[in-house]
């Protein structure tokens, strides 16, 4: 077996070979009698080593290799007993034995790995059992146990205690925890990219089928515009028919009422009932006034007349074309001032409530209320005007009558014409738009082999003290207050954002909300594999940018039939 000593704070290994040089170092100063049996037994010991050494290699024994406190196996070639030291950064060789001499000769710390001389240096611990690691030279012979198989306290009298087997142990249950998971969640993913090519296949299919469906669709819709065009076209001709024949007939209407009230009008200005309206007769009616002084003067009156004196029934005709617009009939008054009081009276009372000094204190209900109420007022201010109702029957009087039966069978056909056409275009509107959503989703990056597809129209929530947030895979993210408040959104889908080796593992979502006197917000969505998809965290490490932690099976990658036990190797 190799035997260990101390020399200069270097740890020096004497293995088969180093004794088989010790021996041929020997042999050179025996007597020639003597050197036969040394060569003997030197060759005996050199086999006997060499064979204890291959045995021990066979059954998985640790063996150390030969070379300084502090250095990994990686760097051991640099470090060759009895030669000059080189230091790592190339600065500066110094002598094989001013390595580990606890002085720092090189810049780079390179020439004291297993002491506290260089400020720069790092020591490496083996950690047999558990995983190396490179640890600060300055924590060398510190007191504290830093390294958990205790190489670093080999001078400080600290009592530390081994632990590399007992962390190996739980690293391994860990990794192992980690390893099932992973595979349960590439199993679960290889499904979900069976069911996305699935999709895919059918949804292909699909825009295949509404694509040809759509044709014949739009084929239809020109036959029904053209049958309705040609339906609209009687209809339209007989609308117009049956309003024309309305219009002469109000105007008919309209003439005989107009030479009713001239001739009322006549009767009403002849005071002394000669048959003639004069001029002294006209001024009696100030409304005519056309300078607007009050007073109808006779120059006035005379010309209203046409520059006559008087006019009999005849000639008034024309005297009626230029008064009948300001003439108010004797017989017909002015409204009275009474009709109107009500409704002002009715108006005072809602005017005060609009006054109210705090009008924003009024609860919903209350303003429900005050709708009410105001439609109430609304249906007084309506009631008391009933002068005004034979001016609503005079209305009906002058409304369109119905139209012939000819003229309705026309409108119900290119009514239903229209309706037919309707229903169709909006038919055609509607395939459009779904052709359109399924081509939106074909359209994503749905990962390497579509597995991110099932995340699609899909959202996920996670409640916090005060939010919930909420993420939609390739819509939005948002955020809303658990208390009541209005919805924030932090953004919506950018692109996959991951590393160059794998941009899958991060989802970035941009152009949000803007914060206030800020940008806009943002969020990131970190991937990671396991069996459940759900939000598992959020958080803002930067004003506005947004961090969510997301897990799906999607992410999880084939696992790697790795022996566990490799964890807890010991360095050779």
């Amino acid at each position: 077996m190799p035997t260990r000593h101390l020399k200069d704070g270097v740890n020096v290994y004497q293995t088969a070979g180093k004794k088989c040089k010790f021996f041929k170092l020997f042999r050179s100063r025996a007597s020639s009698g003597t050197q036969c049996l040394f060569l003997h037994l030197g060759i005996m010991t050199c086999v006997h080593l060499l064979l204890t050494l291959v045995f021990a290699v066979s059954l998985g024994t640790p063996v150390e290799v030969h070379r300084p406190r502090g250095v990994p196996l990686s760097k051991k070639p640099f470090y060759e007993e009895n030669k000059p030291f080189t230091c790592l950064d190339g600065s500066k060789t110094i002598l094989f034995d001013q390595v580990n001499d606890d002085y720092c000769d090189c810049k780079d710390g390179s020439d004291e790995p297993g002491t506290a001389a260089c400020p720069n240096g790092k020591f490496h611990c083996t950690n047999a059992g558990y995983k190396p690691t490179f640890i600060p030279s300055s924590r060398i012979n510190d007191g504290i146990c830093d390294c958990c198989d205790t190489t670093d306290e080999y001078n400080s009298g600290a009592k530390c205690e081994n632990t590399c087997k007992e962390l190996g142990r739980k690293e391994r249950e860990v990794l192992q925890k980690m390893a099932e998971i992973t595979k349960e969640g590439f199993l679960l993913k290889q499904q979900l990219i069976e069911e996305a090519k699935k999709g895919r296949g059918e949804k292909q299919s699909k825009v295949t089928e509404m694509q040809d469906n759509k044709k014949q669709l739009e084929e239809k819709v020109e036959a029904l515009r053209t049958v309705k065009e040609t339906a609209e076209q009687p209809e339209r001709e007989a609308k117009e028919r049956h309003l024309k024949a309305w219009e002469e007939q109000k105007a008919a209407i309209r003439l005989v009422k107009d030479k009713a009230k001239m001739a009322e009008a006549f009767l009403e200005l002849d005071d002394n009932a000669d048959g003639l309206v004069s001029v002294s007769e006209l001024q009696s009616h100030a409304e005519l006034d056309s300078d607007t002084d009050g007073t109808l003067s006779e120059a006035e009156a005379k010309g209203l007349m046409g520059g006559v004196e008087q006019v009999d029934t005849a000639t008034f005709e024309s005297v009626w074309e230029n008064i009948k617009d300001k003439y108010h009939s004797e017989s017909q008054p002015e409204e009275p001032a009474p009709v109107e009081t009500p409704v002002d009276e009715v108006k005072e009372p809602v005017v005060d409530n609009e006054s109210e000094p705090y009008p924003e204190d009024i609860s919903e209900e209350e303003d429900e209320d005050d709708d009410d109420d105001d439609e109430y007022h609304e249906e007084d201010e309506k009631a008391p005007p009933t002068m005004k109702t034979p001016e609503k029957s005079q209305e009906d009087e002058e409304a369109m009558p119905p139209y012939e039966a000819d003229t309705q069978v026309l409108i119900e056909a290119a009514q239903k014409a229209r309706d037919d056409f309707e229903e169709a275009e909006k038919a055609l509107r509607e395939m459009d738009d779904q052709i359109r959503n399924i081509e939106k989703e074909l359209s994503f990056d749905f990962g390497p082999n579509a597995e991110f597809t099932y995340l699609y129209s899909q959202c996920y929530e996670l409640s916090t003290s005060e939010y919930i947030y909420r993420l939609c895979p390739f819509n939005r993210v948002s955020q809303k207050p658990k208390f009541g408040g209005s919805e924030t959104n932090l953004g919506t889908w950018g692109s996959w954002s991951g590393p160059e080796n794998n941009k899958y593992l991060s989802m970035k979502y941009e152009h949000g909300t803007g914060c206030w006197q800020g940008p806009n917000r943002s969020t990131t969505v970190k991937l990671t594999c396991g069996k459940e998809t759900m939000l598992t965290s959020t958080s803002e490490p930067s004003r506005c940018e947004y961090l969510m932690e997301f897990i799906t099976p999607a992410v999880c990658q084939e696992p790697s039939n790795i022996d566990l036990s490799a964890h807890g190797h010991t360095e050779l």
